[in-house]
């Protein structure tokens, strides 16, 4: 019954203004066009080195000439500094703001557009706010955006959230159910790496950087926009500054993302940890063909354990990864209740997340209550 519904339920449509050039369409033209002081920019699909190589050798006031003429690429582009990309991305959003806010202000368009124009223009003054490190910031759709918490540039270990269903950046943070939005979780794990490591050097990227699916239909239902999600993430943790390890932490349709990137993620990210997964789109983690540990968990009352693991014609998304045959390290879940509680204070899921973060593999809880899923880890991996 569940797989019908997950086969037959119609498309979603997102939030795309008809008859309206995307700003980040706009914003790549022009900044292919442009020359800066006599010399042309890199392209905006240039490697991270070649795009970190042009940065390092202007002055400060002539990156903050070119953020300010070119916020909204600038913000995105892979090897630009982070601080670079936090400044660019807050004045991408206040362009934003003024755009959606005219938009909600205008007697032309239907009431429901308005609305959300108007909630989009809240969320994004939120995003703006100072001290605040936007990573990826683009408002074509529903929007891509991504939170650093903590020095990135320092960060000897660095810690990705990626999320589910209906994650855009109107529900990238909630009020209310604060821990099943990315900003809670992402809030949620660094505190617990802190509180585990005081001394290590960490940081968390709540990463909402991909089209996610919108509820539980055809697109969740297949892996259509994971594959889209799997290059996003794959050139995201290629780009991180410095030699940070990246551990990936990856919720519900989430997991599909890590699976499909799994074979060509670079060597630095060393851990992929699956919770509440419907599948990973592999039969078993040596399918995976990556070198980093594959670890799963799911809470006794999660209901996606009630989703058929299997794949058939493009539908589903494989084998159940905290199945036996699977293979991955199986982590306990214990005091997670349901499917959107593995971040919560006080649970076994924050904090076997918390020791994989920082580190501390040799201190982590398996779900059988023996040593089997730490079996083969060092106890510690460096501080």
């Amino acid at each position: 019954m569940v797989f019908l519904m997950l086969a037959t339920t119609g498309w979603t449509a997102v939030y795309r203004p008809a008859s309206e050039a995307s700003p980040r369409d706009a914003a790549l033209a022009s900044w292919a066009a442009a020359r800066f002081e006599g010399r042309a920019l890199p392209a905006a699909d240039a490697p991270a080195p070649v795009v970190a190589r042009f940065f390092a050798n202007l002055d400060g006031a002539q990156r903050a000439r070119l953020t300010e003429g070119h916020p909204l690429v600038v913000g995105n582009l892979d090897g630009v500094p982070p601080g670079v990309r936090y400044r660019a991305n807050r004045m991408a959003l206040k362009q934003a703001v003024r755009i959606e806010d005219a938009r909600a202000h205008d007697r032309t368009l239907a009431p429901s557009d308005r609305a959300t124009a108007a909630r989009r223009a809240h969320r994004f003054a939120s995003l703006a706010e100072p001290g605040r490190q936007i990573l990826v910031f683009d408002p074509t759709g529903s929007a891509l955006v991504a939170e650093v918490f903590g020095d990135l540039g320092e960060a000897r270990r660095v810690s990705v959230i990626v999320p589910g269903v209906d994650t855009d950046a109107l529900t990238f943070e909630r009020t209310m159910r604060r821990l099943t939005a990315p900003v809670g979780m992402a809030e949620s794990l660094y505190a617990a790496e802190r509180t585990a490591a005081p001394g290590s050097r960490t940081a968390v990227i709540a990463w909402a950087g991909y089209t996610a699916p919108t509820g539980v239909g055809m697109d969740a239902a297949t892996g259509r926009l994971a594959v889209d999600g799997a290059a996003r993430l794959r050139s995201l943790t290629s780009a991180l500054p410095g030699r940070a390890s990246v551990a990936l932490f990856c919720h519900s349709y989430g997991s599909v993302v890590c699976g499909v990137a799994a074979h060509e993620l670079p060597p630095r990210v060393t851990d992929i940890v699956v919770a509440g997964s419907p599948g990973m789109r592999a039969e078993n983690a040596a399918e995976l063909d990556t070198s980093a540990r594959v670890w799963a968990m799911r809470d006794a009352g999660d209901w996606i354990a009630d989703v058929p693991h299997l794949e058939f014609g493009g539908l589903g998304h494989g084998a159940d990864p905290v199945s036996e045959e699977f293979g991955a390290r199986v982590l306990s879940a214990a005091g997670a209740k349901s499917h959107t509680g593995y971040f919560e204070p006080g649970t076994e899921s924050l904090d076997n997340f918390a020791k994989i973060g920082t580190g501390a593999f040799g201190s982590t809880v398996c779900a059988a209550g023996d040593d089997t899923c730490r079996r083969g880890t060092s106890g510690t991996d460096g501080p």
